[in-house]
């Protein structure tokens, strides 16, 4: 009857308000979105269809020879291939070590509790650069870790760990790690106890209420944590450049070294779109993936 004479009640009438007010609220951040991010992307986009020529550096055209070069030259797959093997990788070993840490902190009544998580998130609390020094300074050749494998006499000379490949992975996983953590427990902490309790009230186990309530319930965060790892793996530039040294090449400084050294912003913006095509494939692959998972444990 209401509807019908166009007297709403109190609650739908002040809907117009908050709605409005909100899209006022958003406007500005859209406003710094579309300027700092779209139309610099934008312009990268269109970039990548000009051509390089070695005088004039860039020239106004529409062409797809950047792109082509890419795919034509194997060095370049090479890159992106170690890129996506290493940005997987770790993700992979994030989740693997970062889930049981996630449980712990999420369901732990501990007073120490906010104390761990200040050390878990200590490493975000420091920059890249810093960071890459302490790992340079832990698996150089008179590093902590050739000390204590001497001392242990587990080795008898000092490895090569430092600009390898496993040097960057170790890095990646100590930026990556804390993220992974972090993600997963919010989830975990917003799933009722009282769930597990009930099933095991009626019979299961800790592992089959494991499987059967917390795993499919966990399955957003997871989600969240491997795309949001996987991303800042494929973005990395940092740890690659002080870690993994002048012979290993990943995707974020080749495409720095052809705009800043080789002044080839065509082929450098190519290369960026390639990866940021590349990782939004892979996000959404891994997203539809993991949801499917999640429907088959339920």
């Amino acid at each position: 009857m209401n509807t019908l004479t166009g007297s709403y009640p109190p609650a739908v009438r002040r809907w117009n308000g908050p709605t409005l007010g909100a899209s006022l609220a958003l406007g500005p951040a859209l406003l710094v979105i579309i300027c700092f991010q779209i139309l610099p992307l934008l312009t990268l986009l269109r970039y990548s269809f000009n051509r390089f020529t070695p005088t004039e550096l860039m020239t106004e055209a529409f062409t797809f020879e950047n792109y082509v070069r890419f795919l034509v030259e194997p060095y370049f797959q090479e890159v992106l291939l170690t890129t996506l093997g290493l940005s997987v990788l770790c993700t992979v070993s994030s989740l693997i070590l970062g889930y049981p840490v996630a449980y712990f902190l999420a369901r732990t009544q501990s007073r120490f509790k906010s104390l761990m998580l200040i050390i878990i998130l200590f490493p975000l609390l420091i920059g890249n650069v810093v960071r890459a020094a302490g790992w340079m300074a832990f698996l150089g050749r008179g590093g902590i870790m050739n000390y204590v494998l001497l001392q242990t006499g587990i080795i008898s000379e000092p490895l090569e760990l430092l600009f390898t490949p496993l040097a960057v992975f170790m890095g990646l996983l100590g930026v990556m790690l804390p993220f992974m953590i972090l993600t997963l427990q919010g989830v975990l902490e917003n799933i009722d106890p009282n769930l597990i309790s009930a099933a095991q009230n009626l019979g299961a186990n800790p592992s089959t209420s494991f499987r059967r309530i917390v795993l499919p319930l966990s399955m957003p965060g997871v989600a969240a944590g491997c795309v949001l790892v996987f991303m800042l793996g494929m973005n990395a530039y940092a740890t690659p450049v002080l870690l993994g040294g002048s012979s290993f090449k990943m995707m974020s400084p080749i495409l720095y070294s052809q705009i800043s050294v080789a002044s080839n912003w065509p082929f450098g913006s190519a290369l960026a779109f390639i990866l940021i095509l590349v990782t939004l494939i892979a996000t959404l692959a891994s997203t539809y993936l993991l949801s499917r998972q999640a429907q088959v444990l339920r």
